[in-house]
């Protein structure tokens, strides 16, 4: 198997990196961060001008249709920069729509999220944040044609700016009577409500349901006829979980690209300090934990669309590395700047924030590891 990138995928990389060198240095990051909508409406249209919106959409409904391995390489410029933007939240939702939504469904929102006119998010988790059948508990009324739903669905990633959500619900008393269905914002029955994080550049917060009918015409039914809705949920997850790894990786590159020049930059006692191995020693550990990371999620990415079948356990083993190995080098870094590193001027600390924030995010290495256990029989 080769894990070397195209010419294309190496193109992609540097016209990203140009543009948000030029577009998004941390300089942008930080009063984006700032502000109300933590995100630039602009820049956002420039996103789908690029096409970088659709990169996974079918050319049908207005997307590039290239890969995960395509959309990683994108993932790990955003994260390098920490940019902030509603990419992973709507990517993940146009990626539910186009996999397991029906053609109906997919010529009215898919053209939308491509082309930046319509914001999307999922709604998967709820207050105990169980990844799994059991955690979710937002029940579903039958109502003629559809459901009525009622509750709250929390931690959903971007929901202020999100003006399409794709929703978990259960509709029956079994572990498998689950189904993901669309809802659209702004209207009075549908309420979000924003909340700080550690990380200013990922927005979160819940999403109020008051009411809110979901036609059947508006439930994703999914390829899988069997296991109720399940099916479709996990698969989502997982996605979710390789996207957050793959900004992971660049979030980690680029905190210890920072501490690297750094090291090369500080002198003490007459020498750089990374002559010292006190301090090359753990960037070198650092750049191995990396390589590693790099390697899990460029699997997990190719897996969905090469190897389904493999996906499940990819992903996990993927998101559970990173996990733990992107907070030690977040602190790492922090550390190895000294007192410098931990001053809200210095943009090292940033990194670290992004790694409290993507640790739990979709399953921290608890989740994940207990699950590749479970994948293996054990």
């Amino acid at each position: 198997m080769d894990f070397g990138f195209t010419e294309e995928q190496d193109l992609l990389r540097v016209e990203v990196r140009k543009f948000l060198d030029a577009r998004a240095p941390m300089s942008e990051v930080r009063r984006l961060a700032a502000t109300r909508a933590g995100h630039s409406p602009e820049l956002w249209q420039e996103l789908a001008r690029l096409g970088w919106l659709g990169l996974i959409i079918p050319s049908d409904y207005g997307g590039a249709e290239l890969t995960w391995v395509d959309f990683v390489v994108l993932l790990e410029e955003t994260g390098r920069s920490l940019f902030p933007s509603p990419l992973v939240s709507t990517t993940l939702a146009a990626s539910a729509i186009a996999t397991e939504g029906s053609e109906a469904q997919k010529q009215r929102y898919l053209p939308g999220l491509a082309d930046g006119s319509r914001i999307g998010t999922v709604a998967l988790l709820e207050q105990d944040a169980l990844l799994g059948p059991e955690g979710v508990t937002l029940a579903a009324r039958r109502d003629g044609d559809g459901y009525v739903l009622r509750g709250e669905k929390r931690y959903v990633g971007d929901v202020t700016s999100a003006n399409l959500f794709v929703v978990s619900f259960r509709t029956g008393p079994a572990a498998t009577d689950v189904a993901l269905g669309l809802v659209e914002g702004g209207t009075p029955d549908v309420r979000v409500v924003g909340h700080r994080t550690m990380d200013a550049t990922k927005r979160m917060g819940t999403l109020v349901l008051e009411d809110v009918r979901i036609e059947d015409a508006a439930v994703l039914r999914g390829a899988d006829a069997t296991g109720g809705g399940w099916p479709a949920i996990a698969r989502l997850l997982d996605r979710g979980a390789i996207a957050v790894t793959a900004e992971m990786v660049g979030a980690a590159e680029g905190a210890h690209a920072l501490t690297v020049r750094y090291a090369k930059e500080r002198t003490q006692f007459g020498a750089p300090i990374g002559k010292y191995q006190g301090v090359k020693h753990p960037l070198a550990e650092m750049y191995v934990d990396l390589e590693s990371m790099k390697s899990l999620v460029y699997f997990a990415a190719w897996a969905l669309d090469a190897s389904p079948d493999e996906v499940p356990r990819a992903a996990s083993i993927a998101k559970a590395y990173a996990s733990d190995a992107f907070a030690r080098i977040g602190i790492d870094s922090v550390q190895l700047h000294g007192a410098v590193g931990y001053t809200a001027e210095y943009d090292v600390q940033l990194y670290l924030k992004r790694s409290k924030w993507a640790r739990p995010t979709f399953g921290d290495s608890d989740v994940h590891y207990e699950r590749v256990a479970a994948l293996g029989g054990l």
